[in-house]
Formats: C-alpha cells, sequence, structure tokens
C-alpha cells in the first residue's frame, strides 16, 4: 500500500488495487480508479484503457456532462454536431482518506474543470466475502455541490444521442472472445435489458459473472446503460432522459452493489447471492 494505490483484500486474498493518483494525459478525465478487479480465485473482470475506449478506466466515477464539462474522457456528445472533440475534460482528484483499511476505505475527491472546483465527493468502497467463490464490492459516491450555482448533470442522452445515457458508476469488464451473457431477472440480452430499471443485473463471461445491484430506492430508479456485445460494460445511468440538477449545498447519492463471482451464475445464484450482498 502506498499514497497512490492499495490493495483490497477479502479474507486476506487481494481482489483490488486502487489507484488514487494516475498519471494519466488530460483527454482521458483523470480520476481514480479500481484495476486490476479479480474474483477470489485471481481471474481479472475488469479492463484499463482497451483499445476500444482509452478513456475505460476499470471501476469508478465517471461522468460525461457536469455544466458542460467531460468527467467521462474521451469525445464530447454535442447536438447536432455528434461526437466532438473539446477541450472541456475535468479531473478528478484525491484530497484524503478519511479511512483505509485493508477491506475497504472512505475518500474525499474534489471534482475540477477549468480551474474551478464544482463539485466535491466522499466515496465509500468496501470489499466483504459472501462464499468461498463470491465477494461482494459495496461502491457509494456521494457527490456535493460547493458552488453558488446549480450544477446539473447530463448525458449524451440528455444532450441529443438516444440510448446514450451513459455516466455515473460504471465498470469495464473484460473483454474475451465471445461476448458476455448479460441478463436481469425477467430479461435477456443487451437489447432486453439496456435502459430499463432491474433490482439486479448479470453479466457472466467464460469462468465468471458479476451481478450488479442498485443498493438504495434512488439507485435503483436509476436504468442501467449495457454494452455486450460491442464491448462488456455496465453502469448506473444518472441521467436517463433529463439533466439531475445539484442545488447549492445539494448532494446527490448513489450506491451500487457489485458480485464478484468465479464460475457462470444462473438466475437463481444470482439473486440468492445479491440478497445476501445487499441484506441489512
Amino acid at each position: 500500500m502506498t499514497n497512490d494505490s492499495l490493495v483490497l483484500r477479502v479474507a486476506g486474498r487481494p481482489v483490488g488495487r486502487y489507484i488514487t493518483r494516475p498519471e494519466l494525459p488530460n483527454r482521458l478525465s483523470p480520476r481514480p480508479y479500481l484495476h486490476p478487479v479479480t474474483t477470489l480465485s485471481g481471474t481479472a473482470v475488469t479492463e484499463l484503457s482497451p483499445a476500444d475506449h482509452l478513456h475505460h478506466l476499470g471501476v469508478g466515477v465517471a461522468v460525461p456532462d457536469v455544466e458542460g464539462h467531460n468527467f467521462w474522457g474521451g469525445r464530447t456528445y454535442v447536438r447536432d454536431r455528434g461526437p466532438t472533440e473539446l477541450d472541456n475534460h475535468g479531473s478528478q482528484r484525491h484530497t484524503a482518506y478519511q479511512l483505509r483499511d485493508p477491506d475497504g476505505f472512505v475518500e474525499e475527491l474534489r471534482w475540477v474543470a477549468a480551474g474551478t472546483e464544482l463539485l466535491r465527493e466522499r466515496r465509500t468502497v468496501a470489499a466483504t466475502e459472501l462464499t468461498d467463490t463470491a465477494w461482494a464490492l459495496d461502491f457509494t459516491f456521494s457527490l456535493t455541490n460547493i458552488t453558488g450555482e446549480t450544477v446539473s448533470i447530463g448525458s449524451p442522452a440528455t444532450n441529443g444521442r438516444p440510448g446514450a445515457a451513459y455516466g455515473g458508476f460504471f465498470w469495464r469488464a473484460r473483454k474475451e472472445a465471445e461476448a458476455p451473457r448479460v441478463f436481469t431477472a425477467d430479461a435477456e440480452g443487451e437489447a432486453g435489458v439496456h435502459g430499463i430499471r432491474a433490482d439486479w443485473l448479470a453479466l457472466a463471461g467464460t469462468d465468471w459473472t458479476l451481478v450488479f445491484a442498485g443498493a438504495t430506492d434512488t439507485t435503483r430508479r436509476d436504468p442501467w446503460f449495457v454494452r455486450a456485445d460491442e464491448y462488456p460494460g455496465v453502469g448506473s445511468s444518472l441521467a436517463h432522459t433529463e439533466r439531475v440538477p445539484v442545488e447549492p449545498g445539494e448532494t446527490a447519492v448513489r450506491r451500487v452493489v457489485t458480485v464478484v463471482a468465479d464460475g457462470t451464475l444462473d438466475r437463481g445464484e444470482a439473486a440468492a447471492l445479491v440478497r445476501k450482498a445487499v441484506s441489512p
């Protein structure tokens, strides 16, 4: 463990490395991230800056539009113009750890763009053993508007690109020769699950499964952003159809719990592990 990274452990086994101060070009919207994240047997289930999307950084929080500033990385979707290279990238800057243990941490961050701090974040991450072959990553982020004006959060969807409501918690998963299976309790396939609200959503590769669950009522109201065929990635959409205003002094909070399991789970197994992971 160093000032710039820490290792998350479950039952003494390393399951993730958190990079606090990454050295990244401004175009990638520098921000802390978890990578690699692994199953208990050591199978990697994240990717960092893959060739298809260099700005995908393992597991973290990424938002493409905060008052017009890009905290996602890459091009910005501009209404009536499409994806456009703009010099509008922000960065999430680590301030301090309030708590730092082998199984989790509480971190303070500043969201800065164009020399101005727009949001202050408290990020709480915890790793918990569920079974001999599964553990849970509990990830909460709280964004507080410290400016004197309303700060609104948007997405390409709110800026005119249907179906592209990405932004918020995002997990770039491991890309394999075959696209992963994606399913919820009663829906199947990328077309069937993208953009819907569901208590949980599973992404299953060759020998691993990730099961994502909103752990608060507010988080469960956010639809899922899902990619499987082009690349494997899952996120919870902060701004699905409308911009989300955060008034001065107010805080937007989301909590996603992810089951990280060895093997390929079926619906019953996924649901059972989510219940165990999210139970009070």
